[in-house]
């Protein structure tokens, strides 16, 4: 598990450090570089699916951080928890749920590319540490899942482009889940393992 961990990272920063390098263009006279200047490199945000607290028991947080490197290549950082009861590749439709549920906590490190203007493609691995409890609110035991998370959407901007919100739809995968209880894995066996859904993030730039 160790060793899916860090293969992954590597990974990661690798495809990070590739994209993320600064392109400047020469003046020919001066033989100078000049680099375009940049305003408010942090952000912090969240989504709209906040609003799913409302009315449930998801208990659904979301917080992200964000650097800029450059105007194309934005670095976010993820913190995020939530409460489920069903399989997540059947979310919402499921014909059966879990006997009891299960607690997510999660931290993600993703890398955002701006394309053409404010058209983006973002890259996120998500590191799961899952908790099961039994009907009785009984922690049984605890897992490890892997979510895997690429946007596509794009960014608008206010108020003199500190504030934003980027509508996007999402390929989620999670390949490692690991150590469900039997009676979990039995409701779970057949439901998929990703999922397309729409997602709205918001944010403020400082």
């Amino acid at each position: 598990m160790k060793r899916l961990f860090f293969t992954t990272l590597v990974i990661g920063l690798f495809v990070i450090q590739a994209f993320s390098q600064d392109f400047v263009r020469t003046d020919s006279n001066t033989d100078q570089s000049e680099k375009p200047e940049m305003k408010w490199r942090h952000s912090v945000g969240s989504t709209i699916f906040l609003l799913g607290n409302i009315g449930d028991s998801v208990n659904f947080l979301q917080f992200n951080y964000g650097y800029r490197l450059t105007p194309k290549d934005n670095l976010i950082a993820e913190v995020i928890t939530w409460t489920f009861y069903e399989p997540e590749g059947t979310y919402m439709h499921s014909k059966e749920y879990y006997p009891g549920k299960v607690k997510a906590y999660g931290i993600g490190l993703g890398y955002q590319r701006f394309l053409w203007k404010n058209l983006f493609v973002t890259a996120e691995p998500t590191f799961f540490l899952q908790q099961f409890y039994d009907t009785n609110d009984k922690k049984i035991q605890k897992g490890f899942q892997l979510y895997l998370q690429f946007y596509l959407g794009y960014r608008f901007e206010f108020f003199k482009k500190r504030m934003f919100i980027e509508p996007a739809y999402a390929l989620k995968y999670w390949p490692v889940n690991t150590n469900f209880p039997a009676s979990f894995a039995a409701i779970e066996k057949g439901a998929p393992k990703y999922k397309w859904e729409p997602s709205l993030n918001f944010g403020f730039r400082f």
